[in-house]
């Protein structure tokens, strides 16, 4: 069979799944099984495959038309300007979170020296990326699975800011090191009640600890406030990815723990996605 028709019948068995995406993502896994790049898979459609590349393609298409992600089928996720490792136990980065960013970058930009942490640090997306913009920024990042924080050290080497950046296995509430100029917060924020109605992509796969926010969605949020009210310095910035309705309650959170809010950001679909504040 060729490169061609492999990929026909690969879009066919997604398509029958409902899978939008289907040809995109096919091609990208007969990309990922020849391994190459998916011009390669464009520009060479006529190339018999041999078994070995076959079967694996078809294992691939076979675990995507389950829906899982795209991206835990290739370990890796590109977010910011880098590729990322990314598997079962990290969420994927999303590029609404690249917004997080944008507002880290712009709040420091007449900065040489922060130390920032990450609370719930997952992939290390959020950071590492910081730490690779701002080249005399430091890092530190918390996270309560063990799993997280070695996809993070492993993203830490790749991204080449692993000698400025220590990882903590912890809990929000348990952690006390150091004071940080800047905090940053992408925690769980979906309701229990509201998870089952996540895309299966999303709810068959990712984590539920990196999603679940508690029976009002905002249990963990509470906690991170609270902990970034201890471990700011004075006229620190904490920067929080929120759910896009909870701007008004995180809003009150916030000033009850002495926070100034300096702006609320929006996301690409035009939902309250992150708030910037200061600590008085």
């Amino acid at each position: 069979m060729n490169i061609q028709s492999a990929v026909i019948e690969g879009t066919n068995i997604l398509k029958n799944k409902s899978i939008l995406s289907a040809q995109l993502d096919t091609e990208i896994l007969m990309a990922k099984a020849l391994g190459k790049n998916r011009e390669y898979i464009i520009l060479n459609h006529d190339k018999v495959l041999n078994i070995e590349n076959l079967e694996y393609f078809k294992k691939l298409v076979q675990e995507r038309a389950t829906r899982k992600p795209i991206a835990y089928l290739l370990k890796k996720k590109f977010f910011w300007k880098s590729e990322f490792c990314v598997n079962k136990n990290t969420l994927i980065p999303r590029p609404d979170t690249e917004i997080i960013v944008e507002q880290i970058l712009k709040v420091t930009k007449h900065k040489s020296y922060l130390r920032i942490l990450d609370i719930g640090i997952g992939s290390g997306c959020i950071l590492l990326t910081i730490l690779k913009e701002r080249k005399s920024f430091y890092g530190t990042g918390i996270d309560i699975s063990k799993n997280s924080i070695k996809i993070s050290k492993i993203n830490a080497k790749k991204l080449f800011v692993d000698e400025r950046v220590k990882f903590y296995k912890s809990d929000v509430d348990k952690f006390a090191q150091g004071k940080y100029d800047l905090i940053v917060s992408n925690p769980p924020y979906i309701k229990k009640s509201d998870l089952k109605y996540l895309e299966s992509d999303v709810l068959k796969f990712e984590p539920k600890l990196a999603l679940d926010g508690g029976l009002d969605g905002l249990s963990v949020i509470r906690k991170v406030i609270k902990k970034s009210s201890e471990l700011l310095k004075k006229n620190g910035k904490f920067i929080l990815e929120i759910g896009f309705n909870q701007k008004s309650k995180v809003i009150k959170l916030l000033n009850n723990k002495g926070f100034y809010i300096n702006s609320t950001v929006k996301d690409l679909a035009k939902n309250d996605r992150c708030i910037v504040s200061t600590k008085i």
